[in-house]
């Protein structure tokens, strides 16, 4: 079976726009920070996080759907496939999900002592958050379109 008969495309193309958006509110979590902006940053770190959960849940129905047809990873090899990359790659979303969360709640304790630090190590955690993002734009045609 090919991808796009058995997979949902419009709901993959819709967390694919999701997760290009939350690249860019990283990114602009990130710049608030640079520019000394702290409430902004809450404001796009806390909008990332948002958009991560959107994913997660749309994939929960995505996931779901599947399971009423009886599509499980033993159906086929696609499907073991399938199941395996995305939900490798759903791990990936929550574990940045829970760094982004540490750096938007406790963790953000570290921009009054040390500003400097603290915007690094949000940049380290958007590089990983793009990095996911990016594993996202080569399975969704990979699995979804081919």
């Amino acid at each position: 079976p090919r991808g796009d008969t058995i997979l949902n495309v419009p709901l993959a193309t819709f967390n694919t726009i999701v997760l290009i958006l939350s690249s860019v509110t990283m990114v602009m979590a990130w710049a608030s920070l640079m520019r000394r902006r702290f409430e902004t940053y809450r404001i796009y770190m806390g909008a990332t996080i948002l958009l991560g959960f959107v994913f997660l849940v749309v994939k929960y129905f995505e996931y779901t759907a599947k399971f009423e047809h009886h599509l499980y990873p033993s159906t086929n090899n696609f499907l073991a496939i399938y199941f395996t990359l995305t939900g490798l790659h759903m791990l990936h979303v929550m574990g940045g999900m829970a760094v982004n969360a540490y750096f938007w709640g406790p963790g953000a304790k570290l921009w009054k002592t040390n500003p400097v630090w603290f915007t690094n190590r949000v940049e380290h955690s958007g590089l990983f958050w793009h990095f996911v993002d990016l594993v996202w734009i080569f399975l969704f045609p990979t699995l979804y379109l081919l």
